[in-house]
């Protein structure tokens, strides 16, 4: 009997332990399969916390629904009912002391038609005119590779990338866009400049795949800690918690899985979903050393605020702001939780989430504070850029310190590198997760799902039906 051993419970290794249980049922194969996770729940960054009236994220807070579309896996959990959208709304930015529309018809600020482009109140006449190059300019020396930062302000203007763009793509990937990848970030813009000659046509003739208008994420009504739930349920025989890996040995074409409490289990195949960071010690090999060196992560505090006041007191139309500048607030962005997701504020009461994240400059003088100084930081920011000075009622304060991964532009050449000297080293040890492709929910799913399916394939000969 093969054994195949998934490390880490967060939602890629419960993606790929789902698939693996899916293959199994329907084939009849005889593996035995194992889940280990370090802590004592599972989940990873998706931890949902419920108090009072209130339901709080202390990691990702909804899913990208044009990514999930052609997924069946929230049926197959039994969770399709409990699915709800986000309530559409309009997005600020925090510029000059004031909250600045984001175009409506925009992907990640950047225009999606000239009316949009003309619309702004972010950006001066002479900015639109330099963003209409885009219209009469080819493409000729930018790839995938090359930095989407460069390849937006070439093509639409430093100005529009600057008080529209940034603000936004820097906030959703954590990183500044000259350092990014245009394949990390937003790969069909470049697609788009080829097939349509002009980035904001693309996106123009493409709106109804980015729901412009729309719903466009969705979560779980009572918390994405449900889908967390849901993929444990049978698990009880096959998960191990409070069980950390201390290393990994080959042995005869097997693995040894050394665990901290002394014990050791053969492996044949291990899903190995951890940060990279976790991982490199595990397996402990120097060839790796490098390839691991080049995968680059930073830090974020989330902080959540609910008051004993109706969220009404927002502007009518709005769901949240993002901070343009570094010398007004200290947050990066701030999202209107109770307008944006009905279901996490039963009684309708404000409830926001205030963002801190390591590229900010600031963030240095206050990642070491204690959770009142954070707290502090947090109202005065609120009162700020909200104007709301009510006392709150509670409060949830999350830290992912050294745990965001960065898409930086020399991450793909790392993770192709650390792919091939797996394949090398450690045949059937698959490095999946966050730290290596995608940080989103629903990317996460997917590696998790495709990481196993690798290694189904490896065994879809022996375990056949008429080979059992």
């Amino acid at each position: 009997m093969k054994t195949i051993i998934v490390i880490g419970g967060g939602i890629t290794g419960l993606s790929a332990m789902h698939e693996f249980r899916k293959w199994r049922k329907a084939t009849g194969a005889a593996v035995r399969l194992l889940l280990i996770e370090a802590s004592a729940q599972l989940g990873g960054k998706i931890q949902t916390v419920r108090h009072q009236q209130f339901v709080m994220e202390t990691g990702a807070d909804s899913i990208v629904a044009r990514k999930i579309d052609d997924m069946s896996v929230i049926e197959e959990l039994g969770l399709k009912d409990d699915v709800v959208y986000n309530a559409t709304g309009r997005s600020f930015i925090y510029a000059g002391g004031h909250l600045k529309p984001i175009p409506d018809d925009a992907v990640f600020g950047i225009p999606a038609s000239i009316e949009s482009l003309a619309k702004s109140t972010l950006v001066s006449a002479e900015g639109k005119v330099a963003a209409l190059k885009d219209f009469y300019t080819k493409n000729e020396t930018f790839t995938k590779d090359d930095s989407v930062g460069a390849f937006l302000e070439y093509f639409l203007g430093s100005e529009l990338v600057e008080k529209q763009i940034a603000p936004v793509l820097s906030g959703v990937y954590s990183g500044n866009l000259s350092e990014l990848t245009i394949a990390s970030t937003l790969p069909y813009l470049i697609d788009y400049k080829e097939q349509y000659g002009s980035i904001i046509k693309g996106l123009e003739t493409n709106k109804q795949k980015f729901r412009i208008g729309e719903k466009k994420f969705f979560s779980l009504k009572n918390g994405l800690g449900s889908l967390i739930d849901a993929f444990q349920a049978g698990l009880t025989e096959e998960l191990l918690l409070n069980t950390k890996v201390c290393r990994i040995d080959k042995d005869n074409g097997r693995y040894h899985v050394h665990l901290d409490n002394q014990d050791m289990i053969e492996a044949d195949y291990v899903v190995l979903s951890i940060p990279h960071t976790a991982a490199e010690p595990i397996l402990d090999d120097s060839s790796l050393t490098e390839q691991f060196s080049g995968l680059k992560s930073s830090s974020l505090i989330s902080v959540y605020v609910g008051f004993d006041v109706p969220d009404s007191v927002l502007p009518a139309d709005g769901t949240g702001f993002i901070t343009a500048t570094t010398d007004e607030l200290f947050c990066n962005a701030c999202t209107w939780t109770s307008r944006k997701w009905e279901h996490t504020s039963k009684s309708g009461n404000l409830l926001v989430r205030l963002f801190y994240k390591s590229s900010h400059p600031s963030y240095a003088s206050i990642k070491d504070l204690d959770h009142d100084g954070l707290l502090k930081v947090a109202l005065s920011d609120i009162e700020k850029g909200l104007g709301i000075t009510a006392e709150p009622v509670v409060n949830e304060i999350t830290d992912w310190s050294g745990q965001m991964p960065i898409y930086s532009i020399t991450h793909p050449r790392s993770v192709h590198a650390l792919e091939s000297i797996m394949a090398d080293v450690f045949p059937g040890i698959i490095l999946a997760g966050c730290s290596y492709y995608g940080a989103g929910i629903s990317d996460c799913m997917k590696n998790g799902a495709d990481s196993a399916r690798k290694i189904i394939d490896l065994l879809k000969e022996s375990y056949s039906p008429t080979n059992k």
